[in-house]
């Protein structure tokens, strides 16, 4: 994993190369989605690790979507489930669990043949605020699952509404890939986004993070590898 510095040589992708990316790892090198997907989420708890404090227990909240960004969160809690660390791990759904498929799902039924449970946010909740808070009471650190680099047009309400009460937690923030919320090509918020402590983005610098105003959001950036590397 390496760290971004301005000014240094670094693969930059947009949203559609970003994309592209994916589809030639898994149709042309052959390697499967899943993998990928543990790649990523394998690299970002590798990052949590080094970041929570000392060597006591700690607490650490995953806020996921429904998609393959959410999927990632339920291996990072895999791995800390895993790490020699007693740590405390609270995964959250956000949105319907129903619409969880595909790799994600797959990781999630892992996580929970672990034993690990798995909370449901029901974002239209006029209570969010109050459930947020509870959820993530007494973490040291968020990471942050819910939207990844395919997020196009302004963030619906309800969703908008969550991100600014995770936002209210005042707690540091690990981003998956992209802080939600964030524009991947513009680095402009999409009405609104989550601001982040790090970013452990996947297989090259994303075109958005070039702008200057995105700094605030993503905070720290790395670049993880998903076990392909793209061609310079």
């Amino acid at each position: 994993m390496k760290r971004y510095k301005p000014g240094e040589k670094f693969v930059v992708m947009d949203r559609d190369q970003s994309r592209a990316f994916d589809r030639w790892a898994i149709n042309t090198l052959g390697i499967a989605g899943v993998v990928l997907m543990e790649n990523a989420g394998r690299s970002c708890a590798e990052l949590v690790l080094e970041k929570l404090p000392g060597k006591a227990g700690a607490k650490v909240c995953i806020f996921c979507g429904t998609g393959n960004n959410g999927g990632d969160g339920f291996v990072v809690a895999r791995h800390l489930r895993n790490s020699q660390r007693p740590i405390e791990v609270v995964v959250v759904i956000c949105g319907q669990r129903d619409k969880i498929s595909g790799d994600a799902k797959a990781n999630m039924d892992i996580l929970e043949r672990m034993g690990q449970s798995i909370e449901i946010l029901d974002i239209n909740s006029p209570e969010i605020g109050g459930r947020v808070r509870s959820l993530a009471a007494d973490a040291n650190l968020i990471v942050d699952g819910i939207f990844g680099t395919g997020l196009k047009g302004e963030v619906s309400k309800p969703y908008q509404r969550l991100i600014e009460q995770i936002g209210k937690l005042d707690k540091k923030i690990l981003a998956i890939d992209i802080p939600s919320g964030l524009d991947c090509d513009t680095g402009k918020p999409l009405g609104i986004a989550l601001c982040a402590k790090w970013t452990v983005t996947f297989a090259a610098v994303k075109k958005g993070f070039l702008a200057k105003e995105a700094a605030d959001y993503t905070g720290e950036i790395f670049i993880a590898s998903i076990g392909a590397e793209p061609i310079d």
